[in-house]
């Protein structure tokens, strides 16, 4: 059975992303990157990271406009995870999106109607 293995980011809406970045840099000390992300790298045996992002209120990444966050969780073989949640009939995305140095990323949608995000990540990411 596959599972999850961590959560791999937290996203959620804002009416100025940047603006809110800006204050969580300041107040927290979070690590920024001129893209809106924050990646904060895990320490110890494991190597990995966690993305926090607001986006924009007018956001389609989310899917449904109503929905105000999405959890991405890291998944290892992220195929076998959305063949799997299609055998229980859950809503499942059907375009699985690859970005280079980075991962492969999948789409599905809980009882309540929230979609999440699935990722497996690029070696070494």
């Amino acid at each position: 059975m596959e599972k999850a293995t961590g959560i791999g980011g937290v996203f959620f809406r804002s009416a100025d992303p940047a603006s809110l970045q800006a204050w969580y840099v300041e107040h927290l000390g979070l690590p920024a990157d001129n893209e809106g992300f924050v990646v904060i790298a895990w320490g110890g045996d494991v190597a990995g990271s966690t993305v926090w992002a607001p986006f924009a209120d007018d956001t389609d990444y989310f899917g449904d406009r109503s929905q105000q966050s999405m959890i991405n969780y890291r998944v290892n073989d992220l195929d076998a995870m959305l063949a799997q949640l299609r055998a229980k009939d859950v809503p499942v995305v059907d375009t699985v999106e690859v970005l280079d140095g980075i991962g492969r990323f999948g789409w599905a949608t809980d009882p309540e109607g929230n979609r999440f995000e699935l990722w497996e990540p690029a070696p070494g990411t």
